[in-house]
């Protein structure tokens, strides 16, 4: 039994939910959406609701991903979705080139230049160590967010590099340490 499968997601005001085939299509404020549902899943409609409906036990390994696909979209076209990133190190930096370029400095003997895609924006702190990713599909700014971190992962010696914001390092003891 799937519990998150089973729970219903609430549809907000302003957003509308239609179904083509086993696609489900979100619009709402922020922009419109396209959820593709895994075969032998279905979603259905019921006061203001949308309720997830397997056809038979041998889907309910992916009920509750295909809930929450469509929960995540629900959520994206409302309030969208943000990832915070920190950067640490002396000199290491990011600043915006034009709209939809990122430059990074982060210690390597040249600038690394990031495009971002499309429907995913970018600021820059003033400071230069911080960047917020926002969008309204999740799944684009997660994976925006690991490769920007993929192209200076934090050292577990220094940490140096670039993390999720709060996200929380082991620190090793170097080689003097280890007795």
């Amino acid at each position: 039994m799937s519990r998150i499968g089973k729970k219903p997601i609430a549809i907000p005001k302003g957003v509308t939910v239609s179904f083509d085939g086993n696609t489900v299509k979100v619009q709402g404020p922020k922009g419109k959406l396209d959820t593709p549902l895994p075969f032998g899943i279905k979603m259905e409609q019921k006061d203001g609701t949308l309720l997830a409906v397997r056809e038979n036990d041998s889907q309910a390994a992916i009920h509750g991903l295909a809930r929450a696909l469509v929960n995540n979209a629900v959520e994206g076209v409302t309030k969208g979705w943000t990832r915070e990133l920190e950067i640490v190190g002396i000199g290491y930096r990011a600043e915006m080139k034009g709209k939809g370029m990122v430059v990074f400095s982060l210690g390597y003997s040249h600038p690394i230049e990031y495009p971002l895609p499309t429907g995913v924006d970018c600021a820059v702190d003033p400071k230069q160590t911080r960047l917020t990713l926002t969008s309204i599909d999740r799944q684009k700014v997660g994976q925006v967010a690991a490769e920007m971190r993929g192209l200076r992962p934090p050292d577990p010696y220094k940490n140096k590099g670039v993390r999720y914001s709060g996200e929380k390092l082991k620190k090793k003891v170097g080689k003097t340490g280890a007795k």
